[in-house]
Parts: C-alpha cells; sequence; structure tokens
C-alpha cells in the first residue's frame, strides 16, 4: 500500500501509474479498486480466471468502471474514484461548486479538472457518469484541498478555485454585465456567498489563466461585491 503522502502526490500530479504488473489501488475495509492484472492473480486459482470474472461481473460482485478497472464495492462513493478513472485530475466545477452550497443545483456528474490533455474526456460507468476538462498546466496545482469519504482520500477545488475553473469554460464572457448576469442569474450563486470568497485568491489566480473572462471575474467581484 502507498503510503497517503505519496498517494496525494500522485493523485495531484500524475497520471495513474502503469507498471508491467500493477497499477495504483485503493484499499478501505473491504473496498478495493482494482486493475484486470490484479483480478487475474486472484482468479488464477480457477480453471478460467476470465469466465470467473465474466460470472463476477454479472452478479454484481465486481463492477468495471472503464477498460482494465474495477471495483468491488457498487457503493463506493463518487468522487475518490474520479482520479483513478482519469488523471492527474481534482474535483472541480459544478460538482465542486454545488458541495461547497455556491450553486442550488443538485450535481449528478463528477467533475474534474485536468491537465496536459487535448480535448475534454467522460466516462459513463454503471455507478456513474464523470467528466474531466483540461485547464493550464499554470493554475492546475493552486487551490486544491484533500478529502475523505469512507476512507478514500481524493482533492477537491476549493469554492474560489472552482468557480475559476468554471469562468474559464465560458472564455466569450468578457464585460462586466454579462460577469454578473453569468454568475448571479445563469448558475444563480448568492451574492453573499460571493463575498464570502477569498477575493485576494482570485485576484491572483485570474492573471495565470491568460483569458479575459477571468480578468473580468476579477473585476466584477471587486467592483460589485467587495466594494
Amino acid at each position: 500500500m502507498l503510503e497517503y503522502s505519496r498517494y496525494i502526490e500522485i493523485l495531484c500530479f500524475y497520471p495513474l501509474f502503469i507498471s508491467r504488473k500493477y497499477r495504483i489501488f485503493v484499499l478501505t475495509g473491504d473496498t478495493m479498486i482494482k486493475t484486470h492484472l490484479m483480478v487475474m492473480d486472484e482468479l488464477a486459482g480457477y480453471a478460467s480466471p476470465q469466465a470467473r470474472l465474466t460470472r463476477l461481473l454479472k452478479a454484481g460482485a465486481l463492477v468495471q468502471l472503464r477498460k482494465g478497472l474495477f471495483v468491488d464495492d457498487p457503493a463506493t462513493p463518487h468522487p475518490p474514484i474520479a482520479p483513478l478513472l482519469y488523471g492527474p485530475s481534482y474535483i472541480s466545477f459544478q460538482y465542486a461548486l454545488a458541495n461547497a452550497g455556491l450553486i442550488p443545483e443538485r450535481v449528478r456528474v463528477v467533475t474534474s479538472a485536468s491537465f496536459n490533455k487535448n480535448k475534454d474526456k467522460v466516462f459513463r460507468t454503471p455507478l456513474g457518469e464523470f467528466r474531466y476538462f483540461y485547464l493550464p498546466p499554470t493554475v492546475y496545482p493552486y487551490g486544491i484541498t484533500v478529502r475523505e469519504e469512507a476512507g478514500l482520500p481524493y482533492l477537491i477545488a476549493s469554492p474560489e478555485k472552482a468557480l475559476c475553473d468554471m469562468v474559464y469554460k465560458n472564455p466569450l464572457i468578457t464585460s462586466l454585465n454579462d460577469m454578473g448576469s453569468l454568475l448571479l442569474e445563469d448558475w444563480r450563486i448568492d451574492r453573499q456567498d460571493l463575498r464570502n470568497l477569498d477575493g485576494a485568491f482570485i485576484r491572483w489566480i485570474a492573471p495565470l489563466y491568460r483569458r479575459k473572462s477571468l480578468l473580468a471575474l476579477a473585476d466584477w467581484l471587486g467592483k460589485e461585491v467587495y466594494q
């Protein structure tokens, strides 16, 4: 088992490590996220390990998340699965904003941020849908915190970082009026919740995105919320 701090470092900065035999896995109590090779090793005593795997999948004793990745408990929380499906990544965008109570909608799709990818990614699994959106590497490691569910660690954006990530994906919003409409009307974020955010962090990180929409966000907050 990986040392906890080393596991978090890998989740934050590196894709899922691939060796000849195993990939990174997570164990908590009786729950394990396993690779195909790990499952085959466990089933090596059967006459046909692949046939046994097929029966386990049909019975629901194993759930296939994607090719080569399985979980043995369908009730496993979704956020810790996200960085193992596709990485490096951290929970952000709508899922993180809803988790922080900034947007009223209940978000079922787990949304994550990644970098060094040339396109967004979607995984539809038996447990739910996971979406990944790329960000500039200059902003990726900031505004992230470690959280656990059922003993499984994962990374999630702070409310400020999740908001900035969301605005980054709306590059056409560059005027202050449009920014206000986006935040207050389209996303229905309460003005008091915006006032409670760390404005200094947003002002600091906004230029690192190198997108006018982030500068508009920082300017609008400074004039309409923090004045």
